[in-house]
């Protein structure tokens, strides 16, 4: 295979100027992540200078460093490493032939990503590409892009956001054939107002979209139609996926399966699926049906996707499941401590109560970014809670304190909740609460530090 870039397409696509000739296969901006044969982007951030680990990028194996000023070693310079970053993930966007996808929403857009690259890659193994992690910011999103390999057939590339606007620069660099909306949930309302202004700013990714370009919008979301309105300004087709009689793709039938997961059955446009899904709850229903809406406008096979969906694997922080070794014997537990906002919240204690268990334990952290509703938001977790049948409660963080009051005035929760001051103190409580046959959830927004909790646990086995 031919190299990712070479030293003069660097500089061609930058205006920067090469030290030296040289040729890379990675691209990245943190040190730590570099391995040999990388390039090394020198960022210039508000806590520091990635100009100082050049030399470390050196040692780690880096091939060349892309930098706002002069280094030993072989360099394009350029006036502004960030600027230069963003106009190489446009060079890549601009040399690829492949169908691009562009995923967002309020919560699943990891997962469906995720999703959607495993099922593209099973149909053509090693010509799917996507942005890891959660790369989906304006530092994230060309980054992804400029990690593209030139023989990529589809590409699959997450965008979020905080506020307006940001969408739709990332768009713009993206440029999707289909763009994918999974769900509106009040996330980042602390930033933008309401649930409709959150709508519009989700809608902004269908303003990137190439001609004869496709939407997918989520059918049975009550925002539905400004999103619909949103895409007939940019979309030469629009289709909807949901499990309300009129979605475009819909889930017809779904059940438990004998693994966790689902079996589902999906009707699409002049055809019907069969098929099994690995991860569970409704919600993972949903973005499956995202996922087929976009293979099959991709063009890809829709019967080698479904094997994909059932074989795909739980995500760290986003519904990995492990077996934890515990007094008593073993105990399930779940973890989504990466991010959580209401919508994602409920869904997820959901499937807590649907998980097999002889009792059922949370530990759940704060939803940030809520704004004057955070009370309420939080308090009205109560319902999904009791829903789920819990039956011990761990509660992390001061935006807690409404659902604890509010559980304190229950007689029925007495000596079944705890409000902790701190992770650690939730981590020693879960500790010394859990047995062998508990189920045990783990969610909240990820600066929380609940990742801690599911750490200590794992470290009493996987």
């Amino acid at each position: 295979m031919s190299p990712l870039w070479t030293s003069a397409e660097i500089a061609a696509a930058t205006g920067g100027q090469a030290s030296a000739d040289f040729e890379c296969n990675g691209v990245a901006f943190d040190s730590r992540e570099i391995g040999p044969g990388d390039l090394f982007f020198a960022m210039k951030g508000e806590q520091a200078d990635g100009h100082r680990f050049v030399a470390q990028a050196f040692a780690s194996g880096a091939s060349g460093a892309v930098v706002s000023s002069p280094v030993d070693g072989p360099h394009v310079l350029v006036p502004d490493t960030m600027r230069a970053l963003e106009q190489l993930g446009i060079a890549s966007r601009a040399r690829v032939t492949a169908k691009v996808i562009g995923v967002t929403g309020s919560a699943g857009k990891t997962g469906t990503k995720e999703a959607l690259y495993a099922a593209l890659e099973r149909c053509n193994p090693g010509k799917a590409h996507r942005s890891v992690k959660s790369y989906n910011n304006h530092v994230g999103v060309p980054l992804s892009l400029s990690r593209m390999p030139r023989e990529t057939e589809y590409g699959v590339f997450e965008m979020g956001m905080n506020h307006a606007q940001e969408i739709a620069a990332l768009t713009r660099f993206v440029r999707p054939h289909i763009a994918i909306v999974t769900t509106i949930a009040p996330a980042h309302i602390e930033n933008l107002g309401s649930e409709e202004a959150i709508a519009d700013a989700k809608g902004e990714i269908f303003e990137g979209l190439e001609p004869d370009g496709t939407a997918i919008i989520p059918f049975d979301s009550r925002h539905y139609a400004r999103l619909r309105a949103k895409a007939e300004q940019h979309a030469a087709r629009i289709i909807s996926f949901g499990f309300n009689q009129g979605a475009d793709v819909r889930c017809i039938d779904h059940l438990a399966s004998a693994n966790g997961g689902s079996l589902v059955t999906a009707q699409l446009p002049g055809a019907m699926l069969q098929y099994e899904l690995s991860q569970p709850g409704d919600h993972w229903v949903s973005n499956s049906l995202a996922v087929l809406a976009a293979v099959q406008a991709a063009g890809a096979d829709l019967a080698v996707a479904g094997l994909a969906l059932a074989d795909m694997g739980g995500l760290k922080g986003r519904g990995a499941r492990h077996r934890v070794r515990v007094a008593g014997g073993e105990a399930l537990l779940i973890d989504e401590s990466y991010n959580a906002n209401p919508a994602s919240m409920a869904a997820t204690l959901t499937g807590l109560g649907n998980a097999r268990a002889e009792r059922r334990i949370a530990v759940l952290g704060a939803m940030k970014e809520l704004g004057e509703q955070s009370a309420m938001f939080h308090t009205e977790l109560k319902q999904p809670i009791e829903a789920a049948n819990v039956n011990m409660l761990l509660l992390v963080g001061e935006e807690m304190a409404p659902l604890a009051k509010a559980l304190a005035g229950d007689v029925a929760w007495a000596g079944k909740f705890a409000h902790c001051a701190s992770v650690a103190e939730a981590s020693q409580r879960l500790r010394s609460e859990v047995r062998g046959g508990d189920a045990i959830l783990i969610k909240g927004s990820n600066s929380v530090g609940l990742s801690a909790v599911v750490e200590d646990m794992l470290g009493g086995g996987d």
